[in-house]
């Protein structure tokens, strides 16, 4: 079957993304401008955001962050779960790249590029304790990777953050900066906080993804779920992300214009990991038997980052105002153009580290030489 394209429509992988998600980097930059001169333009914005809160958070704030993570629970296919997670292979290898590798790699690189840097460098290791649930779903569909597999990662990362992130953040933050002989977090971090915000802010909308996907299912059947549904429900993500960052830069905008250079800062060891661990993890998938689309879901799902849950958790546990929450929204404006080019890179790597593999995607593997 063949497909026509309009004359100046965007082709290949920015062709296949929504019109939302392939801007979404300019939305992001746009947000930012409209929050700094909100707060140029509106004294007084600052007191009156935390009138009224929830956990610690300012109300426009607080339902800014629901609104952004609801859609993409209700995603989920968690029924789905038990079949894959038979595949050892498959959940030992992304349970040890998320939950080891990938923290203690944002660890590392926030202490390199970041040690003078004290409240950005806590911002980091908080990115990177939040496991991507978000828009893996988005990098791993374009890149032809195992789509079944990925929504039952994102299921597991997402029940798992709900436990575990609290210990994780005392483990990353104050336990083992204290035995390397490096500076703790500051003495108002607090993990009641940071287990507080997981709580509210993954917490309710994960139990509100699992009932909408029950209950929508059973009265309306899979495919007007997920045909009809999910579309309309899935621009609010953005727009809860959106109203979340003029919001911050609103409260921020100070700070930022006395100092961009730290914003580059902060954007670099963003960078470094992206690239690092997407590559670490193809390669490793590959070499513990793997195939393409399964390495492919593999690598992005340890790759990614749940910056949502990061700027929620910044917020909850620093203050709106801090900048452990200023380097959380920094994260979606380096993540979208880099994974967007892993996409590419995958689809390049797929016929030379897979040759031979099935699920090679069509539009890489004709590309080999006979």
């Amino acid at each position: 079957m063949t497909t026509t394209t309009a004359p100046g429509a965007p082709t290949g992988v920015a062709g296949e993304m929504s019109f939302l998600d392939r801007f979404l980097p300019v939305w992001i930059l746009l947000a930012m401008v409209v929050g700094l001169l909100l707060g140029r333009l509106v004294p007084g914005i600052g007191p009156a955001l935390e009138a009224v809160s929830i956990a610690g958070v300012s109300l426009p704030i607080a339902l800014g962050l629901l609104v952004m993570m609801y859609p993409v629970l209700a995603k989920v296919r968690y029924d789905e779960t038990r079949r894959i997670s038979a595949d050892r292979r498959l959940m030992i290898t992304s349970l040890v790249l998320n939950w080891i590798v990938g923290p203690a790699l944002m660890f590392a690189l926030a202490w390199i590029f970041l040690a003078d840097l004290p409240e950005y460098r806590t911002g980091l290791i908080i990115v990177g304790l939040a496991r991507c649930i978000a828009m893996v779903l988005v990098w791993n569909d374009l890149a032809c990777g195992d789509r079944e597999a990925a929504a039952v990662l994102v299921a597991i990362n997402s029940v798992f953050q709900v436990i575990a992130f609290g210990a994780l953040g005392w483990f990353y933050l104050q336990a083992l900066p204290s035995w390397l002989g490096l500076s703790t977090t500051s003495a108002d971090f607090s993990i009641g906080a940071i287990v507080l915000s997981v709580l509210v802010f993954l917490g309710i909308p994960l139990l509100a993804g699992i009932l909408t996907r029950v209950l929508g299912e059973r009265a309306k059947g899979r495919a007007w779920y997920e045909e009809r549904f999910l579309p309309r429900i899935g621009p609010f993500t953005l727009y809860g992300l959106l109203l979340t960052i003029v919001l911050l830069f609103a409260l921020q905008g100070d700070a930022i214009l006395s100092a961009p250079g730290d914003v580059a800062r902060i954007a670099l060891p963003l960078l470094a990991y992206f690239v690092l661990m997407f590559l670490g993890s193809l390669l490793l998938s590959r070499a513990v038997g793997m195939d393409y689309a399964r390495s492919t879901t593999v690598a992005f799902t340890a790759s990614g980052n749940n910056f949502e849950l990061a700027i929620a958790v910044a917020i909850g546990t620093f203050g709106v105002s801090s900048g452990q929450a200023l380097a959380g929204v920094v994260g979606p404006l380096i993540e979208v153009p880099v994974l967007v080019g892993l996409v590419y890179v995958s689809l390049w790597l797929g016929r030379r580290l897979f040759p031979g593999d099935p699920t090679v995607p069509a539009r890489s593997r004709e590309k080999v030489p006979a």
